[in-house]
């Protein structure tokens, strides 16, 4: 068992805050139920801080915000680039799974950045072993590295952050 610090006790009030504020905006503000979701909030609170203990790193507003902006266009954008593919008489797609070694540290990082790449243009995240992501993509002529970098450096601002060149450059 880990020791209950301070910050733990935050993180646990901090989630419980945002799963009681989830539950209202469900029930539309119905309070017969309160009796059992506070049951309910308090369990699945407790599950997440087991699941999902809390982490050293800290979220930069600023960059979240920015993030928010680059993820909704990006995932316009690849809406449209598969719509244009699927409409497109000759289907241009050519897949290829390309791997790739992160720079981002193990943990939140890497598992955002795993998620988020799927919502790019063309792309799917299918595993990540180690600091190596193995990516899926619909046409190996799309600049699929140069995209991952990209969202891999936007990760790493939301996170504060500093990556280092990688070795190959």
């Amino acid at each position: 068992m880990e020791p209950v610090t301070a910050s733990s006790v935050f993180t646990f009030l901090v989630r419980l805050l945002i799963l009681s504020v989830i539950w209202w905006a469900l029930t539309l503000g119905d309070s017969r139920g309160l009796p059992m979701a506070f049951v309910v909030i308090v369990l699945v609170t407790a599950v997440s801080m087991r699941l999902f203990p809390p982490s050293s790193y800290r979220l930069h507003p600023v960059a979240l915000f920015r993030f928010f902006g680059f993820f909704l266009i990006r995932s316009v954008v690849a809406g449209i680039d598969v719509a244009r593919r699927l409409l497109s008489p000759s289907l241009p797609v050519d897949p290829a799974e390309i791997s790739v070694v992160l720079r981002l540290p193990a943990g939140g990082p890497r598992a955002l950045l795993a998620n988020v790449l799927s919502l790019m243009p063309g792309t799917l995240s299918v595993s990540l072993d180690g600091d190596r992501i193995l990516v899926h993509c619909l046409d190996r002529q799309m600049p699929v590295e140069s995209d991952l970098r990209h969202t891999e450096a936007r990760i790493a601002a939301v996170f504060g952050l500093h990556l280092e060149p990688r070795g190959d450059q």
